[in-house]
């Protein structure tokens, strides 16, 4: 069973996931901050991260260099709904440069983001 790892501030968003994934077999671990989510992965490396980018603590795109720079084959897959100063669409380009592999704007499609799970999950 593939472990995720689910970093957003968002508790309620963070619940309709955690619960979607695991309805359809993933092992979810989460945090509410990049902060929180890098320690995890520290501890207990996941298959694949999901990480909102807007955050409080430690934002989205620091939490996916930070974790590149110490775990260069880390899956990372990055939502956002934007935010007060930036937009969605560059929440999600900077994610992109800084090393997601997928990225998706809230709302998501789940099953465009349970299809790319998949695909990371069984790829190289």
């Amino acid at each position: 069973m593939a472990r995720i790892l689910l970093i957003d501030d968002d508790a309620i968003a963070r619940e309709i996931l955690k619960t979607l994934f695991e309805d359809v077999g993933y092992e979810v671990q989460e945090a509410a901050d990049g902060l929180q989510g890098t320690n995890l992965f520290r501890e207990n490396p996941a298959d694949l991260v999901i990480t909102d980018i807007v955050m409080p603590q430690k934002e989205g795109i620091e939490t996916i260099m930070d974790l590149r720079r110490e775990f260069p084959a880390v899956k990372i897959i990055a939502i956002s709904g934007g935010g007060e100063r930036l937009t969605r669409e560059s929440c999600l380009q900077a994610a992109e440069l800084a090393g997601a592999r997928r990225t998706f704007a809230k709302p998501i499609n789940v099953l465009d983001l349970l299809n790319a799970m998949s695909e990371l999950l069984t790829g190289p």
